[in-house]
């Protein structure tokens, strides 16, 4: 057995949950399944794997993995998180086998992620964002963000060979848009959050930023800032990222990131006009008495 726990989080995965696990049975002897109060098999095929199980209602990405991290019990000092429509490839896996976990300073390891079309089709160009902390030790990490949370690790920062496979469509068409219309309301609240709070995003940081997380927190929050955010986010991944090297995947994926991209903005603009209303029926009112 390798000395890393694994951690799973789910919510109604009892489809792809066992896939997950078959990844990482043979070889890891603490799984940890973190469950949303799922009403479908997820906890008993979690239990047949012998896997822990710990639940919490979900209340946001961040709060929900920061708790997760503080609050459940790892045998091991380092934990690799998969979510339950993740693989560890057999490249991966002879990568985590070769890790020596007591002869390093870092704290976290980035994991190349691999996400396939509905097709099967690995979208190495179309996908966004290729690096993930995926390894590291729990103490030693926190999150930020509502949906898409930046990884903060408390010290310095590797990268691991080998590949995490990712199968975002593995429930389906629906499904994805159904969950991207959730993370498109998070995403304007967070917007919204940060425009009220006035955080400011580096250009400096964005373009030439060493930790990859940092650069991805700025590029986001001044992406934001700029107009026409779906059209940019379509060409930057069909022409600079050239997702068309994808095959037809590649530019159906990229059209729906940039359907998903105006959803927020939509959201975003809903919102205001709420928060605006809001703060028009506190306004006091001034009486004029003649």
């Amino acid at each position: 057995m390798i000395p890393i726990s694994v951690l799973i989080l789910t919510k109604n995965e009892e489809q792809d949950l066992p896939e997950c696990l078959k990844s990482v049975t043979s070889w890891c002897d603490d799984i940890h399944v973190f469950d949303s109060f799922s009403d479908d098999r997820t906890a008993d095929i979690a239990l047949a794997a012998n896997a822990t199980i710990t639940k919490r209602k979900f209340d946001n990405w961040s709060a929900h993995q920061n708790w997760g991290l503080a609050n459940i019990p790892f045998k091991y000092p380092w934990v690799l998180y998969i979510d339950a429509d993740e693989r560890v490839s057999d490249s991966l896996l002879a990568a985590l086998k070769a890790f020596d976990t007591t002869r390093t300073d870092a704290v976290a390891f980035e994991i190349q992620r691999r996400d396939f079309a509905w097709d099967g089709t690995w979208l190495k160009h179309a996908q966004m964002s290729p690096y993930y902390l995926r390894l590291f030790r729990p103490n030693k990490m926190r999150y930020e963000r509502l949906v898409n949370p930046v990884s903060l690790p408390d010290g310095p920062t590797g990268r691991l060979t080998g590949f995490l496979d990712h199968y975002p469509f593995s429930k389906g068409f629906r499904f994805w848009w159904q969950r991207h219309l959730g993370y498109a309301d998070m995403e304007a609240a967070t917007h919204l959050a940060n425009m009220n709070g006035q955080t400011s995003f580096s250009v400096q940081k964005a373009l030439f930023g060493k930790d990859f997380t940092e650069k991805r927190f700025h590029q986001k929050g001044l992406f934001y800032q700029m107009p026409g955010r779906p059209i940019i986010k379509w060409l930057y991944m069909v022409v600079a990222r050239r997702a068309f090297l994808d095959g037809s995947a590649g530019v159906t994926y990229s059209t729906l990131q940039a359907i998903y991209e105006y959803f927020i903005v939509l959201r975003t603009k809903e919102l205001m006009k709420q928060h605006r209303a809001k703060a028009a029926d506190k306004s006091p009112v001034l009486v004029v008495s003649e």
